[in-house]
Formats: structure tokens, sequence, C-alpha cells
């Protein structure tokens, strides 16, 4: 494929979408500690299931406000009004079970964080707080293991493939492909 800077990327990247560029160059892999941020990417990926990322990505913004911004105190609040509304918004994905298992997600995520004292420590004690280093994969023993405990504990939309995609966009899995110019990871610890 030809790139217009010049720059070879993952297969799946869009070269005529400069949001979804710009998310493979300077998003995707990038270890995440932030919880904030570690919401924002499970709620999201929740919402891909079944659809591709690039729709998610294209209604990011549109999620952030219909989210609070992903503050997961404000999302686990929400009620059954909250949730009809969200359902409305024709800006976001309107699923309606996606919308309740994002509610659902906000408060098991707050149980995990009051447990591990942070969902960034729960979901980085996985490996050691190392970015493991595969690619061509959909699921692996880690994303098997981390879904069937986030199920457990009562999270929906966290299957393993779902996990697995999450833990590559928070950089806990490094998965950018040979022939990438991110093939060869920024840090040492992988």
């Amino acid at each position: 494929m030809e790139w217009k800077d010049g720059r070879p990327r993952c297969r799946w990247a869009n070269p005529d979408n400069p949001r979804y560029l710009a998310y493979h160059d300077r998003e995707w892999g990038v270890p995440v500690h932030d919880d904030r941020q570690l919401f924002e990417m499970l709620i999201l990926e929740g919402f891909q299931a079944g659809l591709s990322w690039e729709c998610v990505l294209n209604k990011r913004e549109a999620f952030r406000r219909a989210f609070d911004g992903f503050d997961w105190q404000k999302v686990a609040a929400y009620d059954a009004e909250t949730c009809a509304a969200l359902a409305q918004d024709a800006a976001i994905i309107r699923n309606r079970r996606k919308i309740a298992a994002a509610v659902e997600n906000a408060r098991v995520f707050g149980v995990i964080r009051r447990e591990f004292g942070s969902f960034d420590a729960y979901l980085w004690h996985w490996t050691g707080g190392k970015t493991l280093r595969e690619w061509d994969k959909t699921t692996s023993p880690l994303s098997d293991a981390i879904s069937a405990d986030l199920r457990r504990r009562g999270m929906k939309f966290v299957g393993s493939t779902i996990v697995y995609a999450y833990l590559q966009a928070v950089g806990v899995i490094w998965s950018h492909e040979p022939g990438c110019f991110l093939h060869t990871p920024p840090c040492q610890n992988l």
C-alpha cells in the first residue's frame, strides 16, 4: 500500500482517514496508566463489538460528551432515564445493551479500583508492569484470563477478543505489524 507520507503502517490503518492515522501513529499501543483513559478505552472497545473500530473512533468525541468525559463515577450513577436519553443520541452508537453494560462496567471498575488502588494497578499486574509484544492474534491466554476475571466480577462486553483489542489499544500488548514504521517499540520494557 502506498502511504502519502511514505511511512508504512499496519494493514488495518485507513490511509484516507486522518483521525484513524493519528490514532494509529500516536495512540494505539502506547502504554496507558491513567484510569480515566483506561475506562474510556474499555467502554469504547465494548461499543465496538460487532462494528469496526473506525466507526467507534469517528464517534469518539460524541461519546466523550455523552458519557461525561468518561468520568467512571458519573457513569456508574446513571439511572434508567439517563440511559434512555443516551439511547436516543444519534451521535453515538445507540445499542441499549451496550449502554447498560457501560453503566454496570463503570460500577465494577470502581470496585476494582477500591480493591487494587487503581484500575491501572489491576490491569498491569497481569504482566508485572511489562508490555508484551505480539501480532497477528485476536485472543491470547492473557486476554482469556482477564476476560474471565472481568466477567466473573460482573462486566459485560468483555469477551476475550474485545479484551485483546483493549490490551493492544492501551499498550499492554504492542502489536504493530512487521513492515509498520512503528513495529520496533520505542521503549525497552518489551
